[in-house]
């Protein structure tokens, strides 16, 4: 009995040992971007580096809203990624549900051209993109951005939603139908409370995908003012000087909306976990 408790703990020791390595792995970047930026001029390039500032200071973050128009920047961002990312989450639920509760002539056709959109590198639709836009006149523009960011995200988020839809019994949608409710009430009263899980996945895999994107950003806007915040903290890599401090307090900023926005919805996530329904 004693030899296995002592292989146990062994083994819980060996496991805690792997998780920590890890762990300390993935959050010694992020570490590393908050000690960077709270450096002055002097520590920036001190030998050896000093992980915790021995001055540390905020002037970097007060600084990088002085020297460039990062609230432009974000309050672009914030207007084009949250309506890209409404847009995408209420089209491919409606998609999804209709994929999941009707069979038509070519339903596996097009889940496989859905699957197949996804293959391709996104930037090869750069110069077409760009080409459609200036037909339109729609360069430097919010719209430009949203239409790009709605096509990237809708295709997968629609092959997410549909596998939540395909794991609530149908046998609800019968009930409701036999109670009187119309399709669309179904998937508004009973299908979309029971599908939380979902549309957090969804919203957040929606929400980072645009928060993060630079190249179609950066090709596609070319006033200051319409800027989003990659490509602001792009333009902080100068030709001749790069101000680290400033870059990854910057850096700092653009995390707080992904923070939040995952924050908020795995609330959502868990309580739709832990919601019960009739599973087929």
């Amino acid at each position: 009995m004693s030899d296995v408790k002592v292989a146990r703990k062994i083994t819980n020791l060996t496991s805690y040992s792997v998780l920590f390595f890890f762990s300390a792995l993935i959050l010694f970047p992020i570490l590393w971007i908050i000690s960077t930026s709270l450096k002055n001029e002097e520590d920036l390039f001190s030998l050896p580096p000093q992980i915790i500032p021995e001055n540390p200071t905020l002037h970097a973050f007060k600084q990088v809203w002085i020297d460039h128009p990062f609230l432009a920047y974000f309050r672009n961002s914030l207007i084009v990624v949250s309506a890209a990312t409404f847009i995408s989450v209420t089209f491919s639920a409606f998609a999804a549900y209709g994929l999941s509760r009707f069979k038509f002539r070519g339903h596996g056709t097009f889940m496989a051209f859905l699957l197949a959109s996804q293959l391709f590198p996104s930037i090869m639709l750069l110069i077409p993109f760009y080409k459609i836009y200036m037909t339109f006149g729609l360069i430097n523009t919010h719209a430009a951005l949203i239409i790009t960011y709605v096509s990237f995200t809708i295709p997968f988020c629609t092959w997410m939603m549909r596998g939540y839809f395909d794991g609530i019994s149908k046998d609800l949608d019968l009930a409701a139908q036999i109670d009187g409710a119309g399709r669309f009430r179904i998937f508004r009263s009973v299908i979309l409370p029971l599908s939380w899980p979902g549309l957090a996945a969804t919203t957040i895999y929606s929400f980072i995908s645009g928060w993060n994107e630079y190249i179609f950003a950066l090709v596609l806007t070319q006033d200051e003012e319409m800027k989003t915040v990659p490509v602001g903290i792009g333009q902080l890599v100068g030709e001749y000087r790069i101000d680290w401090a400033q870059l990854m307090a910057a850096s700092l900023y653009a995390l707080i909306p992904l923070t939040i926005i995952f924050i908020f919805f795995n609330r959502y996530f868990i309580s739709g976990l832990s919601a019960g329904a009739v599973k087929e």
